[in-house]
């Protein structure tokens, strides 16, 4: 039963997207073709991408070092760790975004995260995970605490973004989930002008790029498109609302949903066109 049980997840592991599990580690792509994406590699410095991920085979290959492989020879390389740890990465990583939709007996399902202090960001390892997103630590302090939360037993740090009803958006370079109460954040600075992206990250990316139109704004964090429907009565109270949603199918539906139903709203996703969402932009650009 446990060989099946570890033979199972070794085939899950081996299906989650290398592209994705690069994105949650910081590294995005360079350029895209058809068949494959190209990235500055993870695994040593360079200044031309030569770190190609097959978009159909799921596999990735360093030219730089003559090496590639599953998700997991990457999680083992990037890590430098075994399969049995990698699996645990891998299976941990794909438990924290999707423990929101499991369920046991009818009822929800959440791995208990405690919050045990909140204070400004220090540590070196979220300074360094700023900036591998290209966002300053001032900023990150100007919108984010450092979080020390209590999951499965263990104590663990992240980067915090709260939410309007207290509750955590939670990151850091391995984890990324939330605290309950789950829900969007809000901004206010006393504005008639609102602005709406969809995480945290995108948030920070704004700020980093345009800090006069963020501190002169209003601006809602969605932390999940699932909350797009929760937001819509704060709309008509101003007389401007930006958007900032992804550019993939979720954020161009729910972009259009808002701009048929309010005059008062405006798209600003041109503003990162040709890239996933502000920051990618900002990586890329500043890169």
């Amino acid at each position: 039963m446990k060989n099946s049980e570890t033979s199972k997840s070794w085939e899950k592991a081996r299906n989650i997207c290398i592209v994705k599990t690069l994105a949650k580690l910081g590294h995005f792509p360079s350029r895209i073709a058809e068949k494959e994406a190209w990235f500055l590699s993870p695994l040593r410095s360079e200044t031309q991408a030569s770190f190609s991920v097959s978009l159909h085979k799921n596999l990735w290959y360093d030219f730089g070092i003559g090496k590639g492989g599953s998700t997991i020879d990457l999680i083992m390389e990037m890590k430098s760790c075994t399969v049995k740890e990698a699996l645990e990465y891998l299976m941990n990583d794909m438990a924290a975004f999707s423990f929101s939709h499991l369920k046991t007996e009818g009822r929800l399902r959440r791995t208990e995260i405690r919050i045990l202090d909140v204070e400004s960001i220090y540590l070196q390892g979220l300074i360094d995970y700023l900036k591998s997103r290209n966002i300053p630590l001032e900023v990150g302090n100007n919108y984010c605490k450092q979080i020390w939360y209590h999951c499965k037993g263990k104590r663990f740090f992240a980067i915090g973004l709260q939410n309007h009803k207290g509750g955590w958006e939670l990151r850091n370079k391995f984890f990324k989930s939330s605290s309950s109460p789950k829900t969007f954040s809000l901004i206010e600075n006393d504005s008639k002008q609102l602005l709406i992206t969809e995480g945290m990250f995108d948030f920070l990316s704004l700020a980093t790029i345009d800090e006069d139109l963020v501190q002169s704004s209003d601006s809602i964090i969605l932390n999940s498109l699932a909350f797009i429907k929760r937001i819509e009565i704060l709309i008509p109270k101003y007389k401007r609302v930006l958007l900032f949603l992804d550019n993939d199918p979720a954020g161009e539906k729910a972009t259009a949903s808002l701009l048929n139903q309010f005059d008062n709203v405006n798209d600003c996703s041109d503003f990162y066109s040709g890239y996933g969402d502000l920051n990618e932009k900002l990586i890329n650009e500043e890169s």
